[in-house]
């Protein structure tokens, strides 16, 4: 079924629009997947915050041609399935790394974090990027950790202190 003129427009402000609200875009060959697999793969993408859409290459790179991914159009060739992160900058590119284990016809072709288009290799460094709240967490821990160490080391002086005396009473 051909899209009209309207329909395109559409698809590409939509396009345009989750594109300038996403931290990363990783991009997939799904080439020989059936429907059945697409929705389980749309199924999981929606439980972990990712905007999944397979749109055509033309519209795509019109779409991403004024974001801070326009740096992706050399690599969007063939069936492309796209994968916006839009709450954690790894969530795309570790959706796509989990169901290529269990689908072998899912293929990583392209990925960017905004910074320049990064080949299908570095999906395992992007994929584990931390979450929102992991990276929170680490700063607090990175945080708390010299003054936790700073209270046991106060600790420690009247605790051996305490220890010698026990050791005294222990001799006499």
């Amino acid at each position: 079924m051909a899209l009209g003129l309207a329909a395109k427009k559409e698809i590409v402000a939509e396009i345009n629009d989750v594109a300038s609200r996403a931290l990363s875009v990783a991009v997939a060959e799904y080439r020989g997947m059936e429907v059945a697999e697409l929705t389980d793969l749309r199924v999981k993408a929606r439980e972990q915050g990712v905007y999944l859409r397979v749109v055509r290459n033309t519209l795509a790179k019109l779409a991403l041609a004024d974001s801070k991914f326009s740096d992706m159009n050399s690599a969007l060739t063939g069936p492309l399935i796209y994968g916006f992160s839009i709450d954690a900058p790894g969530s795309a590119a570790r959706l796509f790394k989990d169901y290529a284990k269990t689908n072998s016809k899912l293929n990583v072709t392209a990925l960017s974090i905004g910074s320049g288009l990064l080949g299908p290799e570095k999906l395992d460094a992007v994929a584990s990027l931390p979450t929102r709240d992991e990276a929170l967490s680490r700063l607090l821990a990175t945080f708390k950790a010299p003054v936790e160490k700073f209270v046991r080391t106060i600790n420690e002086v009247p605790g051996k202190f305490v220890r010698v005396l026990a050791a005294i009473k222990d001799e006499k």
